[in-house]
């Protein structure tokens, strides 16, 4: 009794291939979840914590009076934008979703957020001497601090399935390799090459 191959509920062969694409397409984060879910907490409670002076940090993302009388500089503005998006946002769908792709975009955005968290930093301490704005806030700081150590748990979930998607696909490379050498050459030879006709 032959043994029949495994079918879907419709019928069908199931589609190996796809499956195996979508594994690779997903992120297995792990008990790195948990620090991440950490990082996105803090970010949220940053944005009540003051960034400049009496500004807190929906101050400056919303442009209030307050924001503007603490004379906020456009890096500041980025970095609180960038942390509402991609330190907050996307690393929410990504951490839920699994998505590789989404968390290459948290990836990025907080990495490009933790030079904008510098530059906030450093013009929050650089002010003319005439301004009426404060230093650096607290919620600054940590914001700053907390983004940096998001990009790095981001690296490493986006790294590892790098290498094991680039291992994946030589392995397949290889299979392929194998099955098309095997097809080629694999067939009954008829007779030995001196009995075939000229």
């Amino acid at each position: 009794m032959s043994k029949s191959r495994p079918s879907s509920e419709d019928g069908s062969a199931p589609d190996y291939d796809t499956a195996e694409r979508k594994i690779d397409s997903e992120i297995d984060p792990g008990a790195r979840a948990v620090v991440v879910a950490v990082l996105v907490l803090v970010l949220l409670v940053t944005f009540v914590l003051p960034h400049a002076g009496s500004a807190t940090g929906l101050d400056v993302l919303s442009g209030s009076d307050k924001g503007l009388g603490e004379s906020i500089a456009l890096p500041s503005r980025i970095f609180v934008g960038f942390v509402a998006v991609f330190g907050v946002v996307f690393s929410v769908l990504a951490l839920v979703t699994r998505v590789w792709a989404l968390a290459w975009i948290a990836l990025s955005g907080c990495a490009v957020a933790s030079v904008f968290g510098m530059l906030s930093i450093w013009s929050r301490q650089t002010l003319p001497t005439d301004s009426t704005g404060g230093g650096p806030g607290i919620g600054l700081v940590i914001a700053w601090i907390a983004v940096v150590v998001l990009t790095f748990q981001w690296l490493k979930a986006v790294w590892n399935k790098t290498n094991a998607q680039l291992a994946a696909q030589e392995r397949r490379r290889v299979a392929a390799a194998e099955n098309e050498q095997n097809s080629r050459w694999g067939g009954p030879i008829l007779g030995r090459p001196t009995d075939r006709k000229r």
